[in-house]
């Protein structure tokens, strides 16, 4: 055996480590009620991090600031998170109701509340995924402030360099920045952060808004003024969670809700025991799908339906949008928008109301009560899959009658990391490996590679894992999955999640018939093994349309025929 193969192997085995390392931590601090990411309680989540050295976090076990990284975190945290020193992790618990406005992440969605200058709440309903996610971006975003900390300060009386001077009266000046003042400013930011004019220059806009181009700089200089306070001052950063949500977490309280407002929904429209095909997607490629052919027939005759989905795709075609969305509400279908504090949101299609020519769905001979309805959930988040996706399967309790879902088929579509290919392949699983465990799901999949060959786009069929976070994935752990016997195609969070669901409402609990279809795909949204390919390199534009909708398309397919 080679040197270079045994150092390989034991990269990944102390990345694995790693990672076991960290979620042990997490859930200990989760018991304890609170810490300091840059304290002694925070060490060991540090130290685990920079062994890992995650690819999406890039450099940030160098002195040089990482600029995609931090990006990629801002856009996944609440607008002025760097300012705070309280960070209090907490439930549902009524400030939605208060004067608080609530803050959403861009990339997140999930509530936060500023306090006030100093404290930012930020609203757990997610569960222990939700926890990990923003524990693990809140220490890389640490980390990046003790790197700037200590290329701005002199010495422990708190002189700071004359870059530092120059950002702080940028930034605290309440005027705006013109095109001058702001090339000055980021020399300096430039300075500070390790970084090349150029390179700070090219991705500041991405962290800026239209009413305020200072945001990175703003960033930047609190980040960095918290770090110092720290060091100089003992002003040490502390996460709390609140003592609702440690009560509270585990118990499925929202997903609860979310499946029993979904059946009473169906009774209350006679639809409860009809047959049933679940889909978790997004909000937008199966109505699209069903009801553009008929919302929007003069556009279909000047262009293909390609060019219609990716015109749908884009934000500034809302108009097309709420067209669809009109002619799919007076036709079938009936939209839920989530109250119960799980953020996903649930379209119900009664098929047979649909008036499309290739509906065969829906046969003379059928009885009422066997025609059959789509339920679309958007998407969960980790360990969330499990909750709602048990909770969904459950027999509906009303009074005293206990009444059985005909689940006739479940598909999962979405997002995810490839390790062969590239943004926009197609990935099939046969199997969905929990990382971290032993808990391995294999299935038989009602979609396969052969169903998608022919579209100009790669197509890989076999296992895929299911992390435990997408920040938290390196290199060396995903080589191994891919080059290993386990020959792992792809990454995901829920898939394992949904699948333990669906055999124990199956198998074990006898909720739903054994015979219950299974459907799962996946497009690439990032491959973690390229350079510059990973998720913090970008989202993915119109590329991720084509895919979408092919995998759209043929479960809709495979269920009307």
């Amino acid at each position: 055996m080679s040197i270079l193969k045994k150092q390989g192997r034991t990269r990944a085995q102390e990345s694995s480590s790693a990672i076991e390392r960290m979620y042990i931590t997490m859930r200990h601090l989760f018991n304890r009620g609170f810490y300091k990411p840059m304290g002694v309680s925070g060490e060991t989540l540090r130290e685990a991090l920079l062994i890992l050295r995650p690819e999406i976090y890039g450099t940030i076990a160098e002195e040089k600031v990482e600029l995609d990284g931090l990006l990629y975190v801002i856009d996944r945290l609440p607008e002025g998170i760097e300012e705070c020193r309280f960070i209090n992790l907490t439930s549902d618990e009524g400030y939605k109701n208060s004067h608080f406005e609530p803050i959403v992440p861009a990339k997140r969605r999930r509530n936060c509340y500023r306090i006030d200058e100093e404290q930012m709440n930020i609203e757990i309903t997610r569960g222990r995924s939700e926890i990990y996610d923003i524990l693990t971006h809140i220490t890389f975003l640490f980390i990046e402030s003790h790197k700037i900390m200590k290329r701005v300060l002199i010495n422990d009386e708190g002189a700071v360099i004359r870059d530092w001077e120059k950002l702080e009266k940028a930034v605290l000046d309440n005027d705006d920045l013109d095109q001058k003042g702001w090339e000055i400013a980021m020399t300096h930011t430039a300075n500070i952060l390790g970084r090349t004019f150029a390179e700070v220059s090219s991705i500041a806009p991405e962290f800026n808004t239209r009413t305020n181009n200072k945001r990175f700089l703003q960033i930047i200089y609190w980040l960095g003024k918290l770090a110092i306070a720290e060091v100089l001052k003992e002003n040490k950063r502390t996460v709390t969670f609140s003592p609702v949500l440690r009560e509270r977490l585990g118990h499925h309280i929202h997903g609860e809700v979310w499946a029993n407002d979904i059946k009473a929904t169906l009774k209350q429209h006679g639809l409860i025991h009809r047959p049933l095909h679940i889909i978790s997607a997004n909000m937008h490629s199966v109505m699209n799908t069903l009801y553009a052919p008929l919302a929007l027939k003069s556009e279909l005759r000047k262009k293909s339906k390609l060019d219609i989905y990716e015109m749908l795709s884009n934000s500034g075609n809302s108009a097309l949008r709420n067209k669809v969305q009109k002619v799919a509400l007076q036709n079938g279908m009936i939209y839920l928008p989530d109250e119960s504090g799980t953020n996903i949101n649930v379209q119900i299609f009664d098929m047979c109301k649909l008036p499309v020519a290739e509906n065969d769905f829906c046969k003379k001979e059928m009885k009422d009560e066997e025609h059959p309805v789509i339920i679309v959930m958007d998407y969960a988040f980790g360990e969330q899959a499990y909750e709602t996706m048990e909770e969904l399967l459950k027999p509906y309790q009303d009074g005293e009658e206990k009444i059985y879902l005909d689940v006739d088929s479940i598909s999962i579509m979405g997002k995810a990391g490839i390790l062969e290919g590239g943004k926009g392949d197609l990935m099939i699983p046969s199997a969905h490996l929990f990382e971290g465990t032993a808990d391995n799901y294999p299935f038989e999949n009602e979609l396969s590679k052969e169903d998608f060959e022919d579209n100009g786009l790669l197509v890989f069929e076999g296992a895929m894992v299911s992390v435990l976070g997408t920040s938290l994935q390196n290199r060396d752990i995903l080589k191994f999955f891919h080059d290993s016997t386990w020959s792992v195609i792809g990454l995901e969070m829920e898939g394992a999640h949904y699948q333990k669901a669906i055999q124990a409402a199956a198998k074990l609990r006898k909720s739903i018939k054994e015979t219950v279809k299974v459907r799962y795909a996946y497009y690439a949204s990032d491959n973690p093994l390229e350079t510059g390919s990973t998720l913090a390199s970008g989202g993915l534009g119109t590329t991720g349309v084509k895919p979408t909708y092919l995998i759209t398309e043929k479960i809709l397919d495979q269920l009307f025929k």
